[in-house]
């Protein structure tokens, strides 16, 4: 499994756009930490690798299959089946339990949830969440809606895993276990992992850390006429 950005642009904006252009390759069983400062496209290339957002040009291989170019449909099935995303919002289910959010996924790809039920609590005690299990979002704290995310996004063994900031809102001794976590997960899966964080705990657990600075290079220009 591999994953290459080739020459890709994302346009934001309607009379003015600002365009960024990405050229990048992540191999597996290696955890890459995109660091910069906010704006600098960590989320951004988080979204199109991910087939959450359609590039406005360029292509997204994925173990050579252009995520870029697929229907709808597809790349929503790839995001099923091949690709595990933490959102930093956490983007929790209202009303679910912790284990039934993991279950959700499962559920949605077609699967007995039932049978993955004791898989789905293990997954939760290894962040920490253990005690945690029945209780809804709204019983959590920011921390603990971070790592339940950040379960359900390791729960299916993804062949891309895609984080954003899973550290923002967990203590200093928490950051270090979740980021030991995720580089240990990586190496175990041989998947492709590739974190957007400030967290210098994150940065020092991955195998290579990319300056969002170096890799993408952004321009303002005015768009076509009738754009």
């Amino acid at each position: 499994m591999s994953l290459e950005l080739t020459g890709v642009t994302v346009e934001f904006g309607s009379a003015d756009a600002r365009t960024t252009v990405l050229d990048a390759t992540f191999g597996p069983g290696r955890m890459t930490a995109l660091v910069g400062p906010s704006g600098s496209g960590k989320s951004t290339l988080l979204a199109v690798a991910g087939a959450l957002l359609r590039p406005t040009a360029g292509q997204v291989l994925l173990d050579g299959e252009d995520l870029a170019g697929l229907s709808d449909a597809q790349r929503a099935r790839a995001r099923r089946e091949r690709i595990g995303y933490m959102f930093q919002s956490g983007n929790l289910l209202s009303g679910l339990t912790a284990v039934d959010q993991l279950l959700a996924a499962v559920y949605i790809g077609g699967r007995r949830p039932r049978t993955h039920r004791t898989r789905a609590e293990e997954a939760l005690t290894r962040v920490g969440l253990g005690h945690r299990l029945r209780h809804r979002p709204e019983q959590l704290s920011g921390g603990e809606r971070q790592r339940v995310a950040l379960a359900r996004a390791l729960f299916l063994s993804p062949k891309l895993l895609l984080i954003d900031e899973p550290t923002a809102a967990v203590d200093r001794s928490q950051a270090g276990e979740l980021a030991a976590l995720l580089a240990g997960r990586t190496r175990q899966d041989d998947c492709v992992t590739v974190v957007a964080t400030h967290d210098p705990a994150v940065a020092e657990a991955a195998d290579r850390v990319v300056d969002m600075a170096e890799l993408a290079a952004d321009a303002t220009r005015t768009a076509p006429p009738g754009r």
